[in-house]
């Protein structure tokens, strides 16, 4: 602990890193009744802390290993951490990374003057085809997290820490992917503060340290979720464990969902966004919150940013439901004109997120609808009793992967018997009441056939219906969607309704 805790001290990390603030999230705090801290290592060079155990390796290096050029195999932040310290003093890179691997960070190494190889698909497979390169060229290898010189640069993390907030801190949340950030941290906080927990973080799906906690050895995952790439290890290195099973107090594991609501209080604290590893201390730190008495301030690593804008598409959609602050439900409802008017009216004054649902033969209907909650413990079991109570059939779909993925997209189909089938788009103002305003306004005895509707967030919402309409109507019909007032377009000849759902 001593010799580690002098090695950090030591590091040579700021001839390329900052110390980075350690930022208050007042938002959070209040939510959850606690001092909730934030230490924004998104805010490095490279939108990462690895830069900071990549560069205090490599700037010890000898002149004679130098030359040799180096190598490193890197799910993405690593791999920035060490192309600029490259960069920075005259040396050839090789980076292998996985085929998974975000654009962004294969982009940001390239930019850094680093050679990137893909190989494989997961973290291992790149270090197999690392080590392959290694031997054959005589390069250097630059471990991830398993070297005494990466944990120890990853260490003034923690450092930094304590010298930032002299007062008590009740626990520190790292993320843990091979464990060196949270080795360097749990070393060197135990050894000045011991009375400070540090706890660790994994995905349910890539939890290796926990794994290897558990069984007080090493063990070798059968495979891990990619979703959190950044941490997505099958095997917790060999010093990291070490350091780990003496000093770490203890690992969370924290679903997509859960990580994905961290990744948007981060957005709405400190407006800056978190690729998925970089949100995971913070989704523990809340796990953490909801079930331990607390007593005292908590801090969560912010370990990276280095996220592909293409992912908060489903970040958006997954985050409600981490903060269950959605439910999601099949409903079943009378296949009948006036049915879905009745079901909205029995959720009351609850808004409605999302609505899909397709005509089909039959007297029964069934719905894939999205209720926002208020994030109070039992409110989902509330409303699926006021729900059976008034009659309905509901099944929780909520903690349902493969609804929340895929079926939630694929309600519907074509529908036979819709002869006098009308498709219309429509846009109506996002506000309480707005949603039970436009089936008040097509409650004439026209049967609805087809309804999807997705709160996405915006000041407008979208809906696409179909209603069956004849032809001797649809002048009234017309006169009706007037005097709604709401923005709406024809969609019935529309190629793409004609070819899947006509």
């Amino acid at each position: 602990m001593y010799d580690y805790s002098k090695k950090i001290l030591n590091a040579r990390v700021y001839d390329v890193a900052i110390e980075s603030p350690l930022d208050a999230m007042p938002r959070l705090s209040e939510r959850l009744g606690a001092n909730v801290l934030l230490k924004r290592e998104d805010l490095q060079p490279v939108f990462s802390f690895k830069l900071r155990g990549a560069y205090n390796k490599i700037v010890g290096l000898s002149p004679e290993q130098r030359a040799k050029g180096i190598i490193c195999a890197s799910a993405g932040n690593h791999a920035q951490g060490v192309a600029l310290a490259a960069q920075k003093l005259g040396i050839e890179a090789i980076i292998v990374m996985p085929g998974t691997t975000p654009s962004i960070k294969i982009d940001a190494v390239r930019r850094r003057g680093a050679t990137v190889v893909l190989a494989g698909d997961t973290f291992d497979e790149a270090l197999a085809h690392a080590n392959q390169l290694r031997d054959e060229r005589g390069l250097i290898f630059v471990p991830p997290y398993d070297d005494p010189d990466v944990i120890a640069g990853q260490g003034t993390v923690g450092m930094e820490i304590l010298r930032q907030h002299p007062d008590p801190i009740e626990a520190i949340f790292v993320p843990i992917g091979g464990g060196g950030l949270a080795a360097g941290i749990a070393t060197f906080v135990k050894y000045l503060r011991p009375d400070v927990k540090v706890i660790g973080v994994e995905p349910e799906d890539a939890a290796c340290m926990d794994a290897a906690l558990r069984a007080g050895s090493r063990v070798v995952l059968n495979q891990v979720g990619l979703f959190a790439d950044g941490v997505a290890v099958r095997q917790a290195g060999v010093e990291t464990f070490r350091l780990c099973q003496l000093y770490l107090d203890g690992v969370i594991t924290v679903t997509t969902d859960e990580i994905c609501a961290a990744v948007k209080d981060i957005f709405d604290d400190t407006r800056a966004s978190a690729e998925p590893a970089g949100a995971l201390a913070l989704a523990g730190l809340k796990s953490y919150a909801e079930r331990v008495a607390r007593s005292g301030t908590l801090v969560a690593v912010h370990s990276g940013a280095n996220l592909n804008f293409d992912r908060l598409r489903h970040i958006a959609e997954r985050a409600e439901i981490g903060e269950r602050r959605e439910a999601l439900l099949a409903v079943t409802i009378p296949e009948e004109p006036g049915s879905y008017r009745a079901f909205i009216k029995t959720l009351g004054p609850r808004p409605v997120t999302e609505f899909n649902y397709r005509y089909a033969q039959g007297s029964k209907a069934h719905v894939f609808v999205g209720v926002r909650l208020s994030g109070v413990a039992g409110e989902r079991t509330a409303l699926i009793d006021l729900l059976r109570g008034a009659g309905y059939e509901v099944l929780d779909l909520s903690d349902d992967e493969t609804a929340k993925v895929h079926i939630r997209y694929m309600v519907g189909g074509r529908a036979a018997g819709l002869a006098d089938e009308q498709l219309y788009r429509f846009e109506f103002p996002e506000r309480p009441g707005a949603l039970m305003r436009f089936l008040d306004g097509l409650a004439h005895g026209w049967n609805m056939t087809l309804f999807h509707y997705r709160n996405h967030g915006a000041d407008y919402g979208r809906v696409l219906a179909g209603i069956s309409v004849p032809e001797e109507d649809r002048e009234r019909f017309r006169q009706c969607l007037d005097e709604l007032g709401y923005p709406y377009w024809d969609e019935s000849e529309n190629p793409a309704f004609r070819l899947f759902l006509k």
